[in-house]
């Protein structure tokens, strides 16, 4: 309805009220608000019933403003009428439901004006790239602002009409559908501009200045007009495989390859660059992927067989990070990776441990190397769990490529740290050593060669006095215990307990010989040791002073009156001293062992002796006797004066005491030599192992058999080598079966020879 109000001035009034079509809601508040007024004598209305027509030629002549408004716009000129006139003609039109008409009109004036650009660049086929780029960029640009006015004015229309009509295409849209049409589907124009754009990108890749405002303006404009996939990203991604596919092949045949890891992540930064400044994010993972298979994944083996022992040998960390890095980003990178790890830690380890030239240093090269791949993986290779279930793979692998020699070692080392002297390390950094130390040791096959030669060194340390720390032993021992179990360590512990209970023994002995009143000018302490804990020692007879066997005497009675039944073997090798001795600088205390001690105490009675007269003095067995000398004549503080001189001691060398001896310490400590482990040791100690292992496979081939009764030859050899925990050549097991068979433990099968019945 039409509304006409009469107002009195004092009481209602309504400004600019002009002849307008309002809705019903509208109609009802205003007669609301007269009706709060309460004055209805004041004004009056009347209600038109008919809706009035529009004027003749109204919409003519109103189209025809609005044309002439649309072309001004286009045109870039001035427009003669005011924009709210012209917003309001849309309205009036669209009220009178010519709307459709109208937007049919619209999209003519337009498609006319963009008919019309396209000759603009028909007519320079051979327009430089560059300002037939900016040439395109200008329409496009040109387009958009004039689309955004033309619809500021036509809004009326694009909210109502176009909005019911859903196969309508809004005015911005209908502006893209005609420029994508008769601008951007033209072939030539299309050609040019994708050709232009990648000569750009192209140009960027290669190191030139671009203008990136353009391109970022262009590459919008066809993701706008929606032929971005189409007609740019599948050319572009073509390309960028071309060029770094080319790139790739000749980058790693002329650059190294941290060179080269350097320049594949800067390409890969730059890539990503792009997408951020000009790109359509939709572009990114194919992009990526691309300059990922092309730099890297063409070349994954090549980069590390190339460069991989290298980047680790000078451990470089930086590069090692990225390479993970990289090699992380493409498939099946890492995998690889992991394989040249493994095989590069195994190559190294095996130089360490094979080579004999080596053996000195081989634990500590060993521990060097476990703290270089451990940082490295924590620090490059982000703490991967494969890349450390690889190292621990292949150190198992390469350790025990050589039998038994590491395990030996490896016990030495230990030995080495524990003794006394050794001033390198406090104790807590001695602690974080053992740690380190037992992450080596569980590689090893062959714990029970380490046990022996641990346990002999152990007692060397604890009955020579050598022992640095007893919380440090102990310690050690309580980390073999958690590893190997108590069986492992049930004998080292029973050592320690021989050491206390031998403590005890003592103070009850010193308490008898005083009470007893036993007179004597020497000091005697004795370990008593249980045979079955302590390493197993070859007796050796010497002659003792008459002093040391009377006391030896009263201790032997002394011990065997508190525990009768038990029998006590004296010794001698693992003995130890301290001398009074008086030279021309003045008096001194050495001390040295049993056997240094018989050969010095023979010069009380004597200026000089022969090697043949020592040893049938003292019977000190010959090569112990030429070892024994050696040290006091050849070493460092030379006690004893040799003729001739020379550093081995050789039949019929001749001895004297060294009156003139001196040395800055009062103390001094010559019984090095019982901690030195001889040839006939080691193979002893190796013998002794070997021998156990015996034993070890008949009790568990015997014990497989008690409980299964018959066998296959397979099936026995696959148990026992599950109950066993070293390694066994299968030649070495078949000696023992047939050892067995021979000692009626077992018997082969009449009917079938390779399986076995056990004999009870």
């Amino acid at each position: 309805v039409y509304l006409k109000a009469l107002t009195k001035v004092n009481y209602f009034k309504i400004n600019n009220f002009s002849n307008c079509l309002i809705k019903e809601n509208a109609f009802l508040c205003f007669l609301r608000i007269m009706t709060v007024c309460n004055h209805p004598s004041f004004f009056s209305f009347n209600v038109i019933s008919e809706k009035p027509k529009l004027p003749e030629n109204y919409t003519n002549e109103t189209w025809q403003k609005l044309k002439e408004a649309v072309e001004a716009i286009q045109n870039s000129t001035s427009i003669r009428y005011n924009l709210e006139e012209l917003y309001q003609a849309v309205e009036n039109l669209c009220s009178h439901k010519i709307s459709a008409k109208l937007y049919k009109q619209l999209r003519v004036v337009c498609e006319d004006h963009i008919k019309a650009q396209i000759d603009q660049f028909r007519e320079y086929p051979f327009l430089y790239s560059v300002l037939f780029l900016k040439k395109i960029d200008k329409c496009w640009q040109d387009h958009c602002r004039q689309m955004i006015m033309i619809r500021s004015i036509f809004l009326f229309l694009d909210r109502t009409y176009v909005l019911q009509n859903s196969m309508l295409p809004s005015i911005w849209d209908m502006g893209l559908e005609l420029f994508r049409f008769y601008i951007i589907s033209d072939l030539k124009v299309q050609s040019k501009t994708i050709d232009g754009i990648l000569l750009l990108i192209e140009r960027e890749r290669s190191g030139e200045a671009i203008d990136r405002s353009l391109l970022r303006s262009l590459l919008s404009m066809l993701s706008d007009l929606q032929i971005y996939q189409d007609s740019f990203e599948q050319r572009f991604l073509e390309e960028t495989n071309r060029l770094y596919a080319a790139e790739g092949q000749r980058l790693m045949q002329e650059r190294e390859v941290p060179e080269y890891l350097h320049h594949v992540n800067k390409r890969l930064e730059e890539e990503a660059d792009r997408v951020i400044t000009y790109l359509d994010q939709s572009t990114q993972k194919s992009l990526i992927a691309s300059v990922e298979k092309q730099l890297l994944g063409e070349h994954l083996t090549a980069i590390l067989q190339k460069g991989l022992n290298n980047l680790l040998d000078e451990n470089r960390i930086q590069d090692l990070s990225l390479l993970y890095q990289l090699f992380s980003r493409v498939k099946g990178g890492v995998q690889v990776l992991l394989q040249h790890w493994i095989e590069y830690i195994k190559a190294f380890g095996s130089t360490i441990v094979i080579n004999p030239e080596k053996d000195k240093t081989m634990v500590q090269e060993l521990l060097d190397f476990k703290d270089k791949v451990d940082y490295i993986i924590d620090v490059c290779f982000m703490k991967n769990e494969k890349f450390v279930n690889g190292m621990k793979e292949a150190f198992e692998t390469f350790i025990n490529k050589r039998p038994n020699k590491p395990a030996e070692l490896i016990a030495k080392y230990v030995d080495s740290k524990l003794r006394a002297g050794n001033k390198e390390a406090t104790d807590e950094e001695l602690e974080k050593m053992l740690d380190k130390i037992m992450i080596i040791f569980r590689f090893i096959y062959g714990k029970d060669v380490f046990e022996a030669f641990y346990k002999k060194d152990l007692a060397k340390r604890l009955l020579v006095g050598k022992s640095a720390s007893v919380d440090a032993e102990k310690s050690m021992l309580s980390k073999l215990k958690h590893e190997c179990g108590a069986a492992f360590t049930s004998k080292l512990e029973g050592m320690f307990k021989d050491m206390e209970l031998s403590k005890d023994i003592m103070v009850q002995f010193k308490q008898h010989m005083q009470c007893q009143n036993i007179p004597g000018n020497i000091e005697l302490t004795v370990n008593i040791l249980t045979m079955g804990y302590w390493p197993t020692y070859a007796p050796m007879e010497v002659h003792l002073p008459p002093e040391m066997v009377r006391l030896q005497e009263i201790f032997k009675t002394f011990y065997l009156g508190k525990h009768s039944g038990r029998k006590l073997q004296w010794q001698s090798t693992l003995g130890h001293c301290v001398l009074k001795a008086e030279f021309k600088e003045g008096k001194k205390e050495l001390q040295v062992s049993l056997f240094q001690t018989l050969v010095l105490l023979m010069f009380n009675e004597g200026e000089e002796f022969s090697l043949e007269d020592i040893k049938l003095a003292t019977g000190i067995e010959d090569g112990e006797l030429r070892r024994t000398l050696q040290s006091l004549a050849c070493g460092k503080a030379r006690v004893l004066t040799k003729i001739p001189k020379s550093k081995d001691v050789e039949d019929g060398d001749k001895f004297s005491c060294n009156d003139d001896f001196k040395h800055k310490l009062f103390r001094i400590k010559i019984n090095q030599i019982q901690m030195k482990e001889t040839v006939e040791e080691q193979a002893s100690t190796t013998e002794r192992v070997f021998q156990d292992r015996q034993y070890q496979i008949d009790a568990a081939i015997v014990r497989i058999m008690k409980m299964r009764k018959t066998l296959s030859h397979n099936l026995l050899v696959s148990e026992v080598y599950n109950q066993l925990k070293f390694p066994v050549k299968p030649a070495d097991l078949k000696k023992r079966i047939e050892s067995l068979i021979d000692r009626d433990y077992m018997e082969r099968d009449k009917d079938n020879p390779i399986q076995y019945n056990y004999v009870a």
